[in-house]
């Protein structure tokens, strides 16, 4: 399918804008697409197919030389370079839809239940990844995949749960329960994440937070309702890095209807702000809605899972007027810059942050696209 004439134009002007818009922008294509990148040692970042069909693999990336040039005089624009290094290998035939790196472990979950499996990563000399063992979850039967989260500190511990009545944290290495929360309901988890060693965050799919001491296994989980929130939206939890002020830690929600709200971790049934997000049509489901906060840039975070683009917001001006917010740089690559699969215009499927160069981040789509970009600083 080729593109129409006013789409033609719009990505030729767009592809003339990035020589002023980007420090640095990178373009790849991989051999399917992926909903997951992390960062691995090394520099390296790992990917893994989500397809419902054959084989997936999780590939850890071995960033091209151009990618590891520490200075430049004048901006990049590299487009159909040459490819990542792989350097992992094929996996069983299932979505592998999140998952987690724990020093040389990798912690996955996906369909047909919500059963975590556990690999090794090899040595840099070797190029597989093998299979440890799996991680069984209590009344898994029809449930959702779950949703994962780890933390590294002592023995490694991975915190997962379809429904907030599931929810565990498991020792990775021994598969020892360390704790199972008590909940009187069973509503669906759209994200979890660790705030620290005893402190967990989780947020159902209808946009409710519940923190969770992992200390107090019997304690029961409650969930702060939203009563601002429209009815018949599924939401993402984005939860900020840790600042120098360690009492203040916002927490962001992104509805598939594209409302965000930030709220803070010690108040969660209060809302901060609440504003529009500047999407030309709102999802009609929340797949591959992603909302992630900036490690290396105070107050900004980015929004994908709408369209071909990524929206970046500095929240610093946020109110909770409910207005339309002004992105500060939106990265439309994806949009213009892919092959056509015949199956309609690329959606992103997820982002990420570098970890130290603030305003880098890697970008995915449905067409298989990987981009590596750097917005220009104001």
């Amino acid at each position: 399918m080729e593109m129409a004439g006013g789409e033609e134009e719009a990505a030729d002007e767009w592809l003339i804008q990035s020589l002023r818009m980007y420090e640095e922008l990178h373009t790849f294509e991989l051999q399917a697409p992926t909903r997951v990148i992390e960062w691995a040692r090394g520099n390296r970042v790992c990917v893994a197919g989500y397809e419902d069909s054959g084989g997936n693999e999780i590939l850890q990336l071995l960033p091209p030389p151009t990618l590891q040039a520490k200075e430049t005089q004048s901006p990049i624009l590299l487009f159909a370079e040459e490819p990542f290094i792989g350097v992992l290998s094929k996996t069983r035939g299932t979505p592998l839809l999140p998952y987690r790196k724990l020093q040389c472990l990798l912690v996955t979950s996906g369909p047909p239940d919500s059963s975590l499996q556990v690999w090794q990563v090899s040595a840099e000399d070797s190029d597989v990844i093998k299979p440890v063992s799996a991680i069984a979850a209590e009344n898994d039967a029809g449930q959702p995949w779950a949703k994962i989260a780890t933390i590294s500190a002592k023995a490694p511990w991975v915190l997962h749960g379809s429904r907030l009545d599931s929810v565990q944290v498991t020792e990775v290495e021994s598969r020892k329960n360390v704790y199972t929360a008590a909940s009187r309901t069973s509503e669906e988890l759209s994200d979890v994440a660790f705030l620290d060693r005893n402190t967990a965050l989780l947020c159902c799919a209808e946009g409710q937070l519940s923190l969770a001491d992992v200390r107090q296994a019997q304690a029961p989980l409650e969930a702060a309702s939203m009563p601002w929130a429209p009815c018949g939206e599924r939401w993402r939890m984005g939860v900020a890095p840790q600042g120098s002020d360690s009492g203040s830690r916002p927490v962001a929600r992104l509805s598939s209807g594209g409302h965000l709200s930030l709220t803070d971790v010690r108040k969660t049934s209060e809302c901060l702000a609440w504003v529009k997000c500047r999407f030309p049509r709102p999802s009609s489901g929340a797949e591959f809605l992603r909302i992630s906060w900036a490690p290396a840039l105070q107050g900004c975070l980015a929004v994908s899972g709408f369209d071909g683009t990524v929206h970046v917001y500095d929240t610093q001006r946020w109110d909770s007027s409910g207005r339309e917010a002004e992105p500060i740089f939106i990265h439309k690559g994806h949009a213009f810059g892919g092959a056509d699969s015949g199956d309609g215009p690329a959606l992103v499927t997820t982002h990420t942050w570098h970890p130290q160069k603030p305003r880098t981040l890697l970008s995915a789509a449905s067409d298989g696209s990987l981009h590596v970009w750097e917005w220009v600083r104001p």
